[in-house]
């Protein structure tokens, strides 16, 4: 056990010094009392609440229940903001500002009289942002998902939260949904706060977050209006205390058997591909390696169990009451690695064995699987060296083998421009191909990797075709596209090299991705390439700021679009001033 002179806060707090005297005065100043911070934990509650992150809006009133739950077990809370990723409202995409939130994270658990920490978020990029920046600070913490929105309904239809928005504008922009109808799905969508209601991105890292062992047992599930949010939110705040005392640190809890029963999780639950990149970043500030291949290696032993879409058909208002992450756990835990702890003292085995399906449609048991596609497989070939991502479960069975003509857009500008030109020369066979849409290119890897079909072919009742790009895509989201193509066409990866009408080869079975052209032909657009780029002179666009600073230090997106200083798992250095 920890004892009072050892926490970290009473560097800050504790000296008879000139220093001392005024870090007391000034907590003084707020109103708090000596008796208030004297000799306890002092918990930060890092809360990403902000007006316009919708999915987050509830969790201002809800770090009053955490207040509470760390008062009642002890401690001191200060409740710290930090940005606030919210899709869909930052540009150009959350995903460049995931490592911003990380590194603030980290700084604000360093630079202040912080003995443990409540990690308050659950969008797409706040669950590893906010994790990240707490495995690099290594102080015991608590993770809380915000959890997801309620059902949603349109004309008597289950509708998702991003799965629809795609399918509904595909039709409006064939001419089958009138104005009327695309106006009152606008405010049928999203029903009440929380995150996005289908298997995204968030729900995908929150299941991680409480895989890793980062969250109480069952928090993942439930939804963010359910009175068993509030509840749960203060009983993290008690936690985050015991925590402190029992000087227990992520490092402690999280370990690569953690890593790997989370990819199996992922696997399970039908995830986004978006995890790809999340995990090996979170790894990395743990000093954990997480090779892209790995994938390879579990996938074929864990089907699809989770019938949520955009995969399935329920929501995660059902997956909740159909017994959560807890019973979908169990149904694979003969996969998993069961002895890995958690943040509330017990293993994960412990924690899921008495876990009950009670709906066994929406969390389906091994034997009636939705699915025995793997839910993510890894591509490699001439045109992806380091590795590519395809979702062979939101995917289309016809396109898993196929070859056809590219047709490329160099950029999302003219992607935009050019998709429903009526002349656009194009067909249901052609690779739709975007170029300088990953971490360096977009900059940030926005989710446009999900390209709209042509317009043209829309109205021929087109409804997916092959899609490759170094983008990521939405986790709410469908089709047959390729994902996270390494290396990248803004640094000179063979997909800056394609050209319209070059031959493209999809092989799922094969784990391939090939572009038919001869290695001689590629190695002269390399070198013309290379030669129009110096002749440019370089980027005509100026960054300026952490852009600036991001397109400098930014890794490929196998390796977790990290930022290269702040991967691995040296100790963040404390403050030696006082």
């Amino acid at each position: 056990m920890k004892s009072v002179e050892s926490l970290r806060s009473q560097r800050w707090l504790a000296p008879d010094t000139m220093r001392g005297y005024s870090h007391r005065a000034r907590l003084q100043q707020t109103g708090y009392r000596r008796e208030d911070f004297a000799q306890r934990p002092v918990i930060a509650i890092v809360n990403t609440w902000s007006d316009i992150s919708t999915c987050h809006v509830h969790l201002r009133e809800r770090a009053s229940k955490v207040r509470e739950g760390i008062i009642r077990a002890g401690g001191f809370p200060l409740e710290l903001p930090a940005m606030s990723l919210g899709e869909v409202m930052v540009k150009p995409t959350t995903m460049l500002y995931r490592n911003f939130l990380a590194m603030e994270v980290e700084e604000l658990l360093r630079s202040h009289p912080v003995d443990g920490a409540v990690l308050m978020g659950g969008c797409d990029k706040t669950t590893p942002g906010l994790l990240m920046g707490a495995f690099s600070m290594n102080i015991p913490a608590v993770y809380i998902p915000a959890g997801a929105t309620g059902n949603a309904y349109f004309k008597g239809e289950k509708i998702g939260t991003g799965t629809h928005t795609a399918k509904f504008w595909a039709e409006r922009r064939a001419g089958r949904l009138n104005d009327q109808d695309w106006i009152a799905i606008e405010s049928a969508m999203t029903r009440t706060v929380g995150t996005c209601n289908t298997m995204g991105t968030a729900s995908t890292m929150t299941a991680v977050a409480e895989v890793l062992g980062m969250t109480l047992p069952g928090a993942q599930s439930i939804p963010a209006a359910d009175s068993a949010h509030p509840r749960m939110c203060t009983e993290a705040g008690e936690l985050a205390v015991q925590l402190v005392w029992q000087d227990r640190c992520p490092s402690q809890i999280v370990s690569l058997a953690s890593f790997r029963n989370a990819m199996r999780c992922v696997l399970a639950l039908g995830g986004s591909t978006n995890a790809c990149v999340h995990l090996p970043a979170m790894a990395g500030r743990l000093g954990i390696d997480l090779p892209l291949q790995l994938w390879e290696s579990l996938n074929q032993t864990i089907p699809l169990l989770a019938n949520l879409m955009p995969a399935g058909a329920h929501l995660m208002e059902d997956f909740y009451r159909a017994g959560g992450l807890q019973a979908l756990l169990a149904q694979i835990s003969e996969q998993l690695e069961l002895e890995t702890p958690t943040v509330n003292g017990k293993t994960l085995g412990q924690n899921i064995s008495a876990a009950v399906i009670y709906d066994t449609d929406v969390i389906r048991t091994v034997q009636t699987a939705l699915s025995r596609e793997p839910a993510i497989a890894v591509l490699t070939g001439n045109l992806a060296p380091d590795g590519a991502i395809i979702k062979p479960t939101a995917a289309s069975a016809q396109l898993l083998h196929h070859r056809g003509p590219a047709l490329v857009f160099k950029n999302h500008a003219d992607l935009s421009a050019r998709i429903d030109d009526p002349n656009l020369n194009v067909s249901a066979q052609s690779v739709l191909v975007l170029q300088n849409a990953g971490p360096v290119g977009g900059p940030g890897m926005p989710e446009w990797g999900n390209l709209p079909i042509p317009k043209k072919l829309l109205a021929q009742g087109v409804r997916d075709m092959l899609r490759i790009s170094d983008a990521r895509m939405s986790g709410t989201h469908f089709g047959t596209c390729v994902l996270h193509v390494c290396p990248e066409s803004a640094i000179g990866g063979p997909l800056a090299l394609v050209q319209d009408g070059d031959e493209i080869e999809l092989n799922l079975t094969a784990r391939s991705l090939t572009l038919r052209v001869a290695a001689e032909v590629l190695q002269q657009r390399r070198e013309k390439l290379i030669q129009d780029q110096q002749d440019k002179g370089g980027s005509s666009t100026k960054q300026r700021g952490y852009t600036a600073l991001y397109k400098r230090h930014v890794q490929q997106a196998h390796l977790g679009a990290d930022l290269d200083f702040l991967t691995g798992s040296d100790a963040s250095p404390e403050p030696d001033i006082f």
